[in-house]
This record gives C-alpha cells, sequence and structure tokens, in this order.
C-alpha cells in the first residue's frame, strides 16, 4: 500500500497540482487535520476537491482550527477517519482528529480521556492481526513531533498509550508547525510533515511492515 499524507493545510492547496503524481499513485491520501484556518464546510470542501481532483481516494481528520461542522462535512461524504476505522487492501486506518486545549481557544478541542474514549471506540478489536495505521492531529506526548520551540513537549498522553499498547506500523500526525519530521516511538514510526504551505508532506509504501517512509517536498 501507498499512502500520502498532507497535515495543516490551512485553506493553502496552491501546491496540491505540483504534488499531482504521488497523489494519483497513492492509494490512499491522508489529511490529518487543520483542512482550513479557523474554517467551516465551504474552506474543507474547497481542499478535499483540490486533492480529488488527483487521488483515488481520500481519508482525513479534522484538526483544531477546524469548525465542528466540518467534520460533520467529512462524515456525510463517508472519508472521515475521525473516531472510525477503515479497513483497506488488509491495512486498518484509524484516526482521531481535534487537539488538547490551545493556548487561547481552538473550534475543535478534546480532554485527554476524550481522546482516549474516541480511539478505543474507533480501533479494531485486541485480536485484530491487521495492520494498524494511525492518524492523529494531536501528536503523541514526549516525542519529537510534539516539541515546541521553547522544548516542552506538548503532545497527548492518551494518543502516546495507545501507541505504546496498539503498535501502529504508522503514526501520521501534524499540529505543531515547528516540529516536522520522522521519530520513533516503540516500534511506531511517527512522521510530522510539517505545514503543507511550507512544502512538506509524507510518503509511505508499507504491507505488514514499513517498507519506507519519507518526508518529500513539493517545494524546496
Amino acid at each position: 500500500m501507498n499512502l500520502v499524507a498532507l497535515t495543516d493545510i490551512h485553506d493553502d492547496i496552491a501546491g496540491i497540482p505540483k504534488m499531482a503524481a504521488d497523489l494519483e499513485a497513492a492509494d490512499v491520501v491522508l489529511l490529518a487535520g487543520d483542512l482550513t484556518n479557523f474554517g467551516h464546510k465551504p474552506g474543507a470542501e474547497r481542499v478535499i476537491q483540490a486533492v480529488t481532483r488527483f487521488a483515488r481516494r481520500v481519508l482525513a481528520v479534522p484538526g483544531n482550527c477546524d469548525y465542528p461542522d466540518i467534520a460533520s462535512y467529512l462524515d456525510d461524504l463517508h472519508v472521515s477517519l475521525h473516531g472510525h476505522c477503515e479497513i483497506i487492501d488488509g491495512v486498518a486506518l484509524v484516526g482521531v482528529g481535534g487537539s488538547l486545549p490551545a493556548p487561547g481557544t481552538t473550534p475543535l478541542e478534546f480532554s485527554e480521556a476524550e481522546l482516549a474514549r474516541i480511539l478505543a471506540e474507533a480501533t479494531p478489536g485486541p485480536g485484530s492481526q491487521l495492520p494498524l495505521v494511525l492518524v492523529a492531529h494531536q501528536p503523541p506526548f514526549r516525542t519529537l513531533s510534539d516539541q515546541i520551540h521553547t522544548g516542552e513537549h506538548v503532545g497527548s498522553t492518551a494518543i502516546r498509550s495507545f501507541i505504546e499498547e496498539r503498535r501502529p506500523l504508522i503514526c501520521f500526525t501534524g499540529h505543531i508547525h515547528e516540529a516536522a519530521g520522522i521519530d520513533m516511538l516503540d516500534q511506531t514510526r511517527l512522521v510530522n510533515p510539517g505545514p503543507f504551505g511550507k512544502g512538506g508532506y509524507a510518503y509511505a509504501e508499507l504491507d505488514n511492515e514499513v517498507n519506507r517512509l519519507e518526508i518529500r517536498r513539493w517545494r524546496g
């Protein structure tokens, strides 16, 4: 399976045609939250339409800068991974959107308990042997993916616990713009490609293991 992941698009879709070849080749394109910049359904529609011009299948979670009507829109479109599990080509994809309470107030925030509940309800039973991929807008706690410019870690302990327990092959994440990069948490690879407008997106090839994972650039 080939996966492409974009995060923190924030309405900036200018780069999408510039990565058309990877979008067309991907089995699934994952949108890891913040499709808009404090926007509503029309903004999300523009993003989804720009991506589906090239992508054969799209799955998405909303971010904390997306108003709740975007979560409803993704559900209505049957592309939402927030609180859902989609099984594609023998791989289970699970997602959770929004974030922990952020400085100031953002439209879609959850407590640690709520994040844990959303993941628990979405995940295949503990007996499932399917390879697992996690799409989480909020990164897990104490990793390279959740470190802000002060050095403080601001990720989720609930998402970290989920990863430690369920050991997904990859966690695609975002939210922390300055924390772009690839890290490991136990056996799980974490990738935050950074805000899409700055040129980064994630590319992965996997079957029962990760054969390739990298951050690619549509703009240098």
